[in-house]
């Protein structure tokens, strides 16, 4: 198979859904002589930040002189963006590759009666190939959803993360917080130790989970933490602290917001756990790991052309809720304009309420997706600002610049749609200047 006909394939199988449960990706795995098994990884769980944790740990470990593979999902452009090593995706050629190794297996399997791997199961066997092929030291792996019966669910990691548990997927996970905390718990593995920002019944559960384990656990705001200090336009500024080793220290993160603070400080823990026996991973490369670190279009800053950005993904009230707070705290003073684009299925009047101040101007355009809402629909919910509609989101993003003239930050927001194609022309335009 080529790309596009190994991207067919993915999109047929996504008609099986999303099917929790390991006996399939187990096979699959089987069949490919387990290559998940053939490094160290990191398995990183939880309702909000697993990415951000996920691409922390990933550039601190690349930063140590370890070859480093990073899984995780969903993409914002490209399915190679889901398989990257040390910070590079993997090639169209080699996706392709390793999805129709994984086919010929999955195809035996519903030769024999068996149920089909679902979509992420064959791209999750793939990404654990692609390791094993291109023989990574560690990999960090982020779970797809839940945790217990999660395809990923699989590894035998090094530290088991869990970022946070609220209350997500109830229909696949029990139904309630309870049972959403403990599919998130069921990554625990024997004798793993466990980094953890849970609070309340969640962590309760997954304390629990962790002494029937015999797992190590280690709890944010109680056995380490990191603070604010200060942000100068594009870091922020950040000190760690571990009362149990008696380790401080300060850093810097380009990955802004008051989450990010909180997701650092579980890197970094959990960089120390695995420090213990690998002294390659020493403060000085967690530092400087850090400070490159990206996680694109999360409150990600970008400056072009004397231009000030802030893209973010939010697509929801509770995202846009957190954006204001973002631009709010990094960006207090000056006016703002804002580019965006939004789907017609989501609770637009509260994303609006949320993320506008009375001074901001706004153009609206249309995400890259079938379930786009027409700026003309977004716009007769917005009274007293200054607004501007292009169906086009390239002249939107033409016109957003000229409103903005190097004076005002440019917000572009609403879709992972919209925000991934746009953030694409600017770091394509970035390239450029750096020839």
């Amino acid at each position: 198979m080529n790309y596009q006909e190994s991207l067919a394939y993915l999109d047929e199988l996504s008609t099986f859904g999303t099917k929790l449960g390991l006996s399939r990706i187990e096979k699959l795995v089987g069949y490919l002589d387990n290559p998940q098994l053939h490094y160290k990884t990191i398995h990183v769980t939880g309702t909000n930040g697993k990415g951000s944790v996920s691409s922390m740990l990933s550039s601190i470990l690349t930063m140590s002189n370890i070859k480093t593979g990073l899984y995780i999902s969903p993409h914002l452009v490209s399915y190679t963006e889901r398989i990257q090593i040390d910070g590079c995706p993997i090639t169209e050629e080699a996706f392709a590759d390793c999805i129709s190794a994984v086919k010929t297996f999955a195809d035996k399997m519903v030769a024999e009666g068996e149920e089909s791997p679902t979509q992420f199961e064959v791209i999750t066997a793939a990404a654990f190939l692609y390791f094993a092929i291109n023989k990574v030291e560690y990999a960090v792996i982020e779970v797809g959803l839940g945790g217990l019966l999660d395809s990923t669910n699989v590894v035998k990691p090094e530290v088991s993360v869990i970022t946070n548990v609220t209350l997500e997927h109830a229909a696949l996970c029990g139904g309630t917080l309870e049972g959403v905390a403990k599919h998130k718990a069921g990554i625990i593995k024997e004798g793993v130790p466990v980094v953890t920002a849970a609070k309340g019944m969640p962590l309760e559960i997954i304390m629990q989970t962790a002494e029937e384990k015999s797992a190590d656990i280690f709890i944010a705001g109680s056995d380490f933490s990191s603070v604010y200090s200060t942000f100068d336009g594009q870091y922020q500024y950040l000190r760690f602290l571990c009362e149990l080793t008696g380790t401080n220290f300060d850093y810097k993160l380009k990955m802004l917001g008051d989450h990010q603070v909180e997701n650092s400080a579980l890197a970094i823990m959990t960089a120390g756990i695995l420090s213990n026996n690998d002294e390659r991973i020493n403060r000085q490369n967690i530092i400087d790991g850090l400070a490159t670190a990206k996680w694109p279009a999360r409150f990600e800053p970008l400056k072009l052309d004397g231009q000030s950005y802030i893209i973010d993904g939010a697509h929801n009230p509770a995202g846009m809720s957190i954006l204001r707070q973002n631009l709010d705290k990094y960006y207090p003073e000056g006016k703002r304009v804002i580019l965006l684009g939004i789907l017609k299925d989501k609770d637009i009047d509260a994303m609006l309420d949320y993320l506008l101040r009375d001074d901001d101007e706004i153009v609206i355009t249309t995400p890259d997706s079938v379930r786009k809402a027409s700026p003309e629909y977004i716009a007769q919910k917005i009274q007293n600002h200054h607004v501007e509609l292009f169906a086009d989101m390239y002249e939107a993003l033409k016109a957003a610049r000229h409103l903005a003239n190097r004076e005002k930050l440019l917000c572009i927001t609403g879709s992972l749609y919209l925000t991934g194609e746009l953030r694409q022309v600017l770091v394509d335009e970035l390239k450029n200047v750096h020839k």
